[in-house]
């Protein structure tokens, strides 16, 4: 199976967000003492051309609620996911800057994607605050998309998407 991923098989991968920087970097393998590895994980990221990382925006208590079509923070978690330097470099932002790789960070309430300069925060979820539920929630201050938009607000809704008439 690994032959298939590092010889380029996947033409996009899904994987979980732990720990994000400005850079794009991320860490998934080394919290504090405890090593968990990378796995599969750097295999898998090498040579794929398009990486969704997800997860919540922080962690250890996070409580939310959707509501009327918004997202509602009731309780932040305790841990920021979004930090100045990670703690250990699993992936690297600049590698896959530099090997064109299309790259994107989504979250719950923000959906970043890496550029030359690092991540730029493009969508935020309706019902979300910019500076009081994502900028105060990281440990530095991610460029700003000019054209930054609010999420689809269908993905905040009951009702049935129906994506596949949207082409």
């Amino acid at each position: 199976m690994f032959d298939f991923y590092n010889g380029g098989g996947l033409d996009a991968t899904y994987l979980g967000l732990a720990e994000a920087d400005e850079q794009g970097n991320l860490n998934v393998s080394k919290f504090g003492t405890k090593i968990a590895g990378t796995g599969g994980f750097v295999d898998i990221t090498q040579y794929t051309p398009k990486i969704v990382f997800t997860g919540t925006f922080t962690a250890a208590g996070l409580k939310e609620e959707i509501k009327d079509g918004k997202l509602h923070i009731i309780q932040e978690g305790k841990v920021k996911k979004f930090v100045k330097h990670v703690q250990q470099i699993t992936f690297s932002g600049k590698v896959a800057y530099d090997s064109n790789q299309e790259v994107w960070y989504v979250t719950e309430r923000a959906v970043f994607r890496l550029v030359k300069d690092g991540l730029e925060l493009v969508e935020i979820a309706p019902g979300v605050d910019l500076q009081k539920d994502i900028l105060d929630q990281m440990g530095f201050k991610p460029i700003i998309s000019k054209d930054l938009k609010e999420m689809d607000p269908r993905i905040f809704q009951e009702p049935v998407m129906n994506i596949k008439n949207d082409r």
